[in-house]
């Protein structure tokens, strides 16, 4: 199969143009820089429109991700990739007859609802922290009314993530890591299950499926087998209580980041589960290098 993997320049594009060339399909790398495998074909989502012509299945993982200040130009800039580049990709698909797997993300769920067990049907149209959240949110309603399918993972890991992990790492101090809040309960999403689910998900029926690792965390051990991974050593938890976290300006634990940390988010993969899909990879997986 043709497959055209966008932002596969980028950690989670690239591990399904690989996963992609791996299963012997031809992967048609669209982005800006070129992809670790495959054909590369320049793609600006910002502001040009696809060929998507020579593949058969599109897996679009392009996204300007951040959590950046109200009113920056890097918010500016979500909204014309997550949102209006999601469109013309939508449109150019359904022009070449292609089928759509959008990787969205669990920051399109509301925040002001209970999250302990989040189905797909949990509300999107608001309750966003930032505005990486709510471009996403539009992406992904935009998609399913294309009739794609949509996967919604939540804080992908895995080796060479430029985001989760190294902003984790920066947050330590003298063998002491301050948490928000007490022990909550997260759900977390290798990204070789990912990568795995965007390639399964060509066979599945439209609508979107939430897709973590078999089994939620406890927040404290995940984190502490992180810093174990990364030569750290064991450090030490440090629960901060909400109110001071609130309180201290943090260019690390913004708004959102410290509600991610300090609230219980189990995503239910009951309707993936459904399409056959069992992932087997744990953090205990997890290796840096």
């Amino acid at each position: 199969m043709r497959v055209a993997v966008t932002g596969a320049s980028g950690f989670c594009g690239g591990y399904v143009a690989r996963a992609a060339r791996d299963r012997g399909d031809e992967a048609l790398c669209f982005s800006r820089t070129k992809g670790p495998v495959g054909r590369h074909i320049p793609w600006d989502a910002s502001a040009d429109v696809p060929d998507l012509h020579s593949a058969e299945l599109v897996i679009h993982c392009a996204a300007a991700v951040g959590d950046h200040k109200p009113g920056s130009a890097e918010e500016r800039n979500q909204a014309a990739v997550n949102v209006r580049g999601t469109q013309r990709l939508l449109e150019a698909a359904a022009r070449a007859g292609c089928k759509v797997v959008f990787v969205s993300s669990a920051s399109v769920y509301d925040t002001r609802r209970s999250r302990e067990r989040i189905t797909e049907d949990h509300p999107t149209e608001g309750g966003h922290l930032n505005a990486y959240g709510a471009t996403k949110a539009q992406a992904d309603r935009a998609a399913l009314a294309a009739g794609a399918v949509v996967l919604r993972p939540r804080a992908v890991y895995g080796l060479g993530d430029p985001h989760l992990v190294p902003r984790l790492l920066a947050h330590q101090r003298r063998g002491l890591m301050p948490l928000p809040g007490k022990d909550v309960t997260l759900s977390l999403t290798a990204v070789e299950t990912l990568a795995d689910a965007c390639l399964a998900a060509a066979a599945w029926p439209t609508g979107a499926y939430n897709i973590v690792d078999p089994e939620p965390y406890r927040r404290d051990a995940a984190v502490l087998s992180v810093l174990i991974a990364h030569g750290r050593g064991a450090g030490r938890i440090l629960h901060v209580p909400l109110p001071i976290v609130r309180a201290l300006p943090s260019a690390v634990l913004t708004p959102y980041a410290v509600d991610q940390l300090a609230h219980t988010v189990v995503l239910d993969t009951s309707k993936a589960r459904g399409q056959g899909f069992a992932p087997t990879r744990t953090l205990a997986d997890y290796r840096p290098i």
